[in-house]
């Protein structure tokens, strides 16, 4: 019997199977559908399995041999949404699915230790984050990571992959338990939400992040006792731990005293679940109400600065330039023309548009490390269509993209440079200034 197969079964899920058409328009926008060229690899095919199950029409062996791997080959970019024209809400549909897939599978001893690490421990308790990626740094500038992927054809393919995308590491960390204040005229005050991943792996993001802030006349406050959005755990299924990051997220934000005008967030994937928080505490009396409070303050920080860019940028970037679109931030959030006004208002920068801008590199999530050869084999069209641009700078807005596309680089062969936006805008600023990289940072007193 399948375990919990009522969840595809209830009316309100029927009824959101019900509003595809099956006219196929989704079908040019899937990656994995331009991969595999399969139906059951494409929104309409999964659609038609989510359907069977609901209806009754999978056994337990063809749940197990068909719908559960078509589901998980899925990245979930949503790029089928911005497609449909029925307005499917596929991100719900096969969020459920995969719950349902999870919920029928025995993971192996190593696969329950490594997501009970990763997961449970390490991912909500940022200081050890903070600690596994110090551990790393020492791995790469030791030189061992050199030697390691001299080794790679002998490792596990998803060693192999996380290895892939570690960023090059600068353990240096702001101290939020102070907080950044404006500079020149006072605009407002705001709150940063720093992610975990992006903390850890991408400080320098988040550091450029308040210095552009501070520069365009905000105050920023990061409370330090947020905690992981909860969009790792999701991924994965486990419903449950999202819903309790959730809830602890939410106190921790409208506890905070005084008025702020937004919460500030610099990755596209942690954005779209904080704004989705409503639909995962839907059913949840106590916290419904404040996920939809919470939710309406939250802003990925190039939908907030192409409104509020009170002091643009001055400093000449004389590069070519691409910018490979956060499918979370794109079709989720649907935030796609203010990044590229932002990059368009930098003095110097030529913005080369990519031929598929829409079109996911690869890592959603966990995707990159759970479905390895299929993720890559989306990220080599990704860097193909990128190294068309002839572009020296490749441009982000999602710390997965962002680690993603530093693997592809390197794996292409390419030269070009990967910065999130934020950090662009920063070069900017400080060009403007002459300050050079070493001295600008924010209140470098405070930085450890």
């Amino acid at each position: 019997m399948i375990r919990d197969i009522e969840l595809l079964r209830s009316v309100e899920y029927r009824r959101k199977l019900s509003q595809c058409v099956h006219c196929g328009l989704c079908l040019s926008a899937c990656p994995t559908y331009a991969i595999f060229g399969l139906e059951t690899d494409g929104p309409r095919g999964r659609i038609a399995l989510m359907r069977a199950a609901a209806e009754g029409r999978i056994s337990l062996e063809d749940f197990r041999r068909a719908f559960a791997p078509h589901i998980m080959l899925c990245l979930a970019c949503r790029a089928c949404e911005t497609a449909c024209p029925s307005g499917v809400r596929y991100g719900e549909l096969v969020e459920t699915a995969r719950l349902v897939v999870e919920h029928n599978r025995t993971p192996g001893l190593g696969e329950r230790l490594l997501r009970w690490v990763g997961m449970q421990l390490v991912l909500p308790r940022l200081w050890l984050l903070k600690l596994l990626a110090r551990l790393l740094w020492l791995y790469q500038v030791s030189q061992l990571q050199r030697v390691v992927r001299a080794l790679h054809r002998w490792l596990p393919k998803t060693l192999r992959a996380m290895d892939n995308i570690l960023p090059p590491i600068t353990p240096r960390y702001y101290n939020y338990r102070r907080p950044v204040l404006a500079s020149g005229m006072s605009h407002g005050r705001l709150l940063f939400f720093t992610g975990c991943i992006q903390e850890a792996f991408l400080s320098q993001v988040n550091q450029a992040t308040l210095r552009v802030l501070q520069r365009n006349g905000y105050e920023v406050h990061a409370p330090t006792e947020q905690t992981c959005c909860g969009a790792p755990h999701l991924h994965l299924g486990d419903l449950e731990t999202a819903r309790q990051l959730a809830r602890r997220n939410i106190d921790v934000f409208l506890s905070q005293d005084g008025h702020y005008e937004a919460v500030i967030c610099n990755a596209g994937g942690c954005g779209t679940i904080l704004k989705e928080y409503p639909h995962l505490l839907a059913d949840d009396p106590k916290y419904a109400e404040r996920a939809r409070r919470f939710a309406a303050l939250v802003k990925d920080v190039s939908e907030f600065l192409a409104e509020h860019l009170n002091v643009p940028p001055r400093g000449e970037i004389k590069a070519r330039a691409t910018y490979a679109d956060s499918c979370h931030l794109r079709h989720g959030q649907k935030v796609v023309s203010q990044p590229r006004k932002l990059l368009k208002s930098i003095p110097g920068l030529q913005l080369v548009e990519l031929q598929a801008p829409d079109r996911c590199c690869g890592s959603a999530g966990v995707y990159n490390i759970a479905q390895v050869d299929a993720a890559t084999a989306i990220l080599d069209a990704k860097m193909a269509d990128i190294a068309a641009t002839g572009a020296d700078l490749i441009v982000t807005t999602n710390t997965g993209c962002h680690m993603q596309l530093l693997a592809g680089v390197r794996r292409a062969g390419l030269s070009a440079q990967v910065m999130h936006l934020v950090e662009v805008l920063d070069l900017s600023y400080r060009l403007g200034d002459g300050s050079s990289a070493a001295t600008a940072v924010v209140q470098r007193e405070d930085a450890r």
